[in-house]
Formats: structure tokens, sequence, C-alpha cells
């Protein structure tokens, strides 16, 4: 029994030993710091990966983009807020093919329903057309006038029909 015990501590020995040396001395595969420099990696290498995708950035739906017109008046100039929200929903849009742009035009309570729903539609249709300049697909727009039939504010105060004089521009998905 005692040769049997003798021979396999020398086989363990032998086999850690043996072990180590293929591992550490002629793999080179132990914890010994490697030096390498970025410009020993080709280029081509790291393209031609094949488990290597192409990153995408998935889109959120962004918040309502509120515009506040003057009274009487459905002109608009582009800002950045209107910029970056065209280019936020545009992502969004692309990623998202049963998604669709609705603008909504209001007015105050000034004047008759029939000219109020006109210009709400005014309204929307200057914001239809800055986004379409800006490169987005007509057909992932839609244009609502609701005139002064939604106020947000009091249409008895100066502050409360200024409120009410806007497009609200919002993602819906279909």
């Amino acid at each position: 029994m005692r040769i049997l015990i003798i021979g396999f501590i020398a086989f363990f020995a032998w086999s850690t030993l043996s072990t180590y040396i293929y591992v550490c001395k002629i793999k080179g595969l132990c914890d010994e710091p490697v030096n390498m420099q970025i410009s020993d990696i080709k280029n081509d290498t790291i393209a031609n990966d094949s488990i290597q995708k192409p990153l995408v950035i998935q889109a959120v739906i962004p918040k309502d983009l509120i515009i506040y017109f003057e009274f009487d008046k459905s002109d608009f100039s582009s800002n950045a807020v209107a910029d970056k929200f065209f280019d936020e929903s545009n992502l969004y849009l692309n990623q998202n093919t049963q998604a669709k742009l609705s603008i909504t035009g209001h007015t105050d309570a000034i004047g008759t329903i029939e000219y109020n729903q006109a210009l709400g539609y005014r309204r929307a249709q200057s914001m239809k057309r800055f986004f379409e300049k800006k490169g987005m697909l007509s057909n992932k727009i839609i244009m609502i006038s609701k005139g002064e039939n939604d106020p947000i504010d009091d249409n008895n105060t100066n502050a409360g029909r200024a409120n009410n004089r806007r497009t609200v521009i919002t993602i819906k998905n279909q």
C-alpha cells in the first residue's frame, strides 16, 4: 500500500510540474504582463470580425413639442427646440414604421368658429412644411385643426389666449 501512495504522490507532482512548464513556459499563458502596441493590430482584423455587429441606437419617443403663435399668425421660424425635436422624432419614425407625427393646430376664442378652425389648420400646415423641408416624409405627418375647441387656458385673459394659440406636435403609434 505504501508503494501505491508514493507512486500516486510522484505522479501528481510530475503532472503538476509538467502542466506548469507546458502552460506557463512553453505557451506563455501565465499572469506575466504583456506589452502590446496598438499598431500591432491590423485594422482589417477588427473590420472583418464576424461577431462585431453595427451599433443601433434605439430611439425613444420625444416629449411633445408645443409651438406658440402670435395673434392671427400662422408663420413659423425654425428654432433650436424645434430642430432638436425634428432630429429625435425623425429617428424614432424611421425605426418605427407604424408611428406618425401628429400636428394639431389651436387658436384662441377671438373670431368666428370657422375662421379659427381654418387658422388652426394653417398653423398645422406651417409646422408640416417645416418638417418636410427638414427631410421628413409627408406620409408620416398627420394634420388636425381643433380651432378654439380645445383650450388649455382661460380665453378671458391675454395670457390665457396666448397659451391657446399653439400647435402641439406629438408622436402617435398606430
